[in-house]
């Protein structure tokens, strides 16, 4: 199976197990670790001897979203080779490095969403942001005693992407999806269960036990049937309109981290202060 730096895959039986392991930085993302998240994920998904993908992160945190600090220095030039070819120059600045952890983690979560089979997320410490939007992208979402859920985005003054703002009017409805989008407030497990966000809690020592069998129980049932059932599902909540979307998302979210609040959000961030944002 695949494997990288900060991106493990393993299987079990008929269940494909995806491990993000970054954890000396919140298991962020760079581009690095995005692309390989992306790979990962395509290989699993388009695997037909895997029925049931778990998505998981190590050590008590799952997934804090794309790593601010790689973002503030620009990214690193040969991630963004892609920007430059032999005839301009890359632009550079915040927005380019964001951009592309993003188009990787959209990409990922398009492939989640198009797999005929179940990507179960095993939620243990912090989701957040990015991280938020990859859990909400599964069909099934596992939660540790200690997992907290959070929007995150007005901390540096960014729109939002990563699939959340289409899926969480579809899970929770446009009122509760305003308050979480503007008030952005953390949430404990049992607060994201009882407002739908999630599927079940377990204690923290049991989660991934128990998400393994959770996984292997749908491994064993009806294959075919499940995807059958997921597309229909994903047809009814409009999800023929969620590429587009993303699209929308990241252009937006590209748009914003050109300007003056970004910068001062990612100041702020890196500096642990409030932001000072003046709305530019």
């Amino acid at each position: 199976m695949l494997t990288a730096e900060h991106v493990h895959v393993e299987r079990d039986g008929a269940v494909g197990v995806l491990t993000l392991d970054r954890r000396e930085r919140f298991n962020s993302l760079d581009v690095a670790t995005a692309r390989d998240l992306r790979r990962a994920g395509l290989a699993l998904a388009r695997d037909e001897e895997v029925r049931v993908v778990l998505l998981r992160g190590a050590d008590g945190v799952f997934c804090s979203g794309a790593d601010l600090k790689y973002v503030h220095t620009g990214g690193a030039p040969e991630d963004l080779g892609y920007l430059a070819p032999a005839a301009r120059d890359a632009p550079g600045g915040y927005a380019e490095a964001l951009k592309e952890i993003v188009e990787y983690l959209h990409s990922t979560i398009s492939e989640i969403r198009r797999a005929p089979k179940p990507f179960v997320a095993a939620v243990d410490g912090i989701a957040a942001a990015g991280g938020f939007g990859l859990a909400m992208a599964c069909d099934l979402v596992l939660a540790s005693e200690r997992a907290t859920f959070e929007w995150a985005y007005p901390r540096t003054g960014l729109t939002g992407a990563e699939s959340a703002t289409f899926f969480l009017p579809r899970l929770i409805g446009l009122r509760r999806a305003m308050e979480l989008v503007l008030l952005s407030p953390r949430l404990d497990a049992a607060a994201a269960l009882r407002m739908g966000l999630i599927t079940a809690v377990h204690p923290t020592a049991r989660l991934d036990a128990e998400a393994r069998d959770l996984a292997a129980r749908l491994a064993a049932g009806p294959a075919g049937a499940h995807g059958i059932a997921k597309a229909l599902l994903n047809a009814a909540a409009g999800g023929d309109r969620l590429d587009a979307h993303l699209d929308r998302e990241l252009d937006c979210l590209a748009r914003v981290a050109g300007g003056r609040d970004f910068a001062e959000g990612l100041a702020a961030f890196l500096a642990k202060r409030p932001p000072r944002f003046d709305g530019g």
